[in-house]
């Protein structure tokens, strides 16, 4: 089954409880093993396994479990009119789960879940109501907020941007959240915010970043992919700006020099928790929604660049989040 642009990869494990999903950064590869041998497939959106972002953090929860013994494969999707096919290539085959990666593959999975009412599926932040297909979503408002408090207590203009991809509602998630921080410390401080209407398309966010840079902006958080990667290139080539990150601690591909901090989010976990449960025989469709309680979202565990001010208040913020004290609107 394999194409030209797949290869072998990991899998291992997760349970979604607040206290596994904490621990599982820490743990190593390995140390479990599944009751069976499953196969897990997994079809990117258009942004690529390699997108430095969320699909990329996926086949890296997928990786974490060839040791357990499973087998995992992905397959790339190049445009929207892939998805289906490349959905129906795993489940042809005889995979066991075969994972969607990203809101836009929403309607392909539903689709083919109904279809195959014998087959298991999984997608990340999309939600499909299926019996046999787990959503996880993420509450990316509570981690934007926290890099929003970031960008405010950092910049040195009052001037800071949003990068975002498509204009799509998980993406408005990410946007909200950061203004909201942002303005939680200074509402004084404005906030220029773009689309680019790709998620690939490293260009764009170059020209985008290029614009607000100029126009006196000094930190930028872009929640746009590929894209981002132009965000970074072009900071890369100034002084005295930064970049946010997203889904992934994007200083390990960019370094610290540019990357102020990142809005993590564990699609990894999340990839890897349901598809050990899968092959625990504990699979159950429905949705799975992390936040900041669950450990979903959050900043990387090293933010070389963030002051103790800074953390201090980002931990404060994030307590009352959990607490209820603060509720961050998702502007959806």
């Amino acid at each position: 089954m394999k194409k030209s642009f797949m290869f072998k990869g990991l899998i291992l494990t997760l349970v979604f409880s607040l206290a596994l999903v904490g621990c599982a950064q820490d743990s190593e590869p390995g140390e479990e093993s599944l009751e069976n041998e499953i196969k897990v497939g997994m079809v990117t959106d258009v942004g690529g396994v390699h997108d430095n972002s969320f699909n990329q953090s996926a086949w890296e929860g997928l990786q974490r479990l060839e040791e357990a013994g499973a087998k995992v494969d992905y397959i790339e999707s190049q445009g929207e009119s892939d998805f289906e096919p490349n959905l129906n290539e795993f489940v042809n085959d005889g995979w066991d789960l075969t994972w969607g990666i990203g809101f836009l593959m929403g309607d392909a999975i539903a689709a083919i879940a109904e279809q195959n009412p014998d087959s298991n599926f999984g997608i990340i932040d999309a939600v499909v109501d299926a019996p046999n297909v787990v959503s996880t979503v993420f509450k990316e408002h509570e981690g934007s907020f926290l890099v929003g408090v970031v960008a405010a207590m950092t910049t040195e203009t009052n001037k800071i941007g949003f990068v975002g991809g498509m204009d799509i509602p998980v993406i408005k998630k990410f946007e909200t959240g950061f203004v909201e921080g942002v303005k939680a410390v200074d509402p004084a401080i404005e906030v220029v915010i773009e689309y680019t209407g790709s998620f690939v398309d490293a260009g764009l966010g170059k020209a985008s970043a290029a614009t607000m840079y100029d126009n006196g902006v000094d930190v930028i958080f872009h929640a746009a992919g590929g894209v981002g990667d132009g965000v970074f290139g072009e900071a890369s080539e100034r002084s005295g700006v930064w970049v946010i990150g997203v889904d992934k601690d994007q200083s390990i591909t960019f370094g610290h020099e540019v990357t102020l901090t990142s809005m993590m989010k564990y699609v990894d976990e999340a990839v890897y928790q349901v598809s050990k449960d899968f092959g625990e025989g504990n699979f159950e469709g429905g949705v799975r929604e992390l936040g900041l309680a669950e450990n979903g979202v959050g900043l990387p565990a090293e933010n070389p660049n963030l002051s103790d001010e800074i953390m201090d208040a980002v931990n404060d913020y994030k307590e009352k989040i959990i607490n209820g004290e603060i509720v961050v609107p998702s502007g959806i």
